[in-house]
């Protein structure tokens, strides 16, 4: 049986109009609006997705490790709910605003101690950060291959075969297990979870690690130090051009955009 660990991370809806949004500036930390929901990060739904994906094709066991403070059971139960088959939590109040170099670290001392792990997918960046660091990150603990931006997944026989996504279109890459992959969203959303499913998820029981079970103290693990947290202002100017005709309206729009392209 394949042996698969997803790595899920809840965000605030990144949807949600930048209007709602507040900075705590003592806090440096970003204060949600009323109203904007928590969700499962999109690109983690992704690579939920491709695991689920393997499991229809092969047998195999989906574990999902989900990191932070305090983490919203409703949400993250929704990985349950589409056919995850473990659920496990690592929480702490250090892990609010944990840094890349953090999170990933503390994952892998998650999954080392869960053991029995074939292969790590995590999505290719968090929606809330956009760094891309925790994938990449969990390999170099683990000291494992890292395959990332993938739209396609197959294993066989103690092989993975990733389509990798690349600018100007893919390029396979082989891996031996167990390996890391970071799944893109070319792989597709993930399926929508059934009422039965919903139903059996909210009564599955799920395990919940401090990070002092793991042997780990948060703080010291940090490497990363925000200098400033804001929302940037925008300031947009409108000029209308006007002539005779439509082609001398034209020949203005053309010289203005002229001038700016030179300032």
């Amino acid at each position: 049986m394949l042996n698969i660990i997803t790595c899920i991370k809840v965000v605030t809806d990144p949807e949600a109009p930048t209007s709602t949004f507040k900075i705590d500036p003592e806090g440096q930390r970003v204060i949600p609006g009323q109203g904007v929901p928590p969700v499962l990060n999109p690109y983690d739904e992704n690579c939920l997705e491709a695991a689920l994906r393997l499991k229809d094709e092969q047998p195999a066991r989906i574990t999902v490790i989900s990191l932070g403070k305090n983490i919203p059971k409703a949400v993250i139960k929704k990985s349950l709910a589409v056919g995850a088959d473990d659920l496990i939590l690592v929480e702490d109040e250090g892990l609010e605003e944990a840094d890349g170099y953090t999170t990933a670290s503390l994952l892998a001392e998650a999954i080392k101690k869960k053991g029995g792990f074939d292969l790590i997918l995590t999505g290719r960046m968090a929606a809330d950060t956009n760094a891309g660091q925790v994938g990449p990150g969990i390999a170099e603990f683990l000291n494992i291959p890292v395959i990332t931006v993938a739209r396609k997944i197959e294993v066989n026989e103690g092989l993975a075969r990733i389509e990798q996504v690349l600018a100007d279109g893919c390029k396979i890459i082989e891996a031996t297990l167990p390996c890391v992959v970071t799944v893109s969203h070319e792989i597709g959303e993930m399926r929508s979870a059934t009422v039965k499913g919903l139903m059996a998820a909210q009564k599955q029981p799920f395990t919940v690690w401090q990070t002092n079970d793991l042997n780990a103290d948060v703080a010291s693990k940090a490497r990363k130090k925000r200098q400033k947290l804001f929302i940037p202002e925008t300031h947009v100017e409108c000029q209308m051009v006007t002539g005779e005709t439509p082609e001398e309206s034209g020949e203005k729009l053309a010289e203005e955009v002229i001038n700016l392209t030179h300032i």
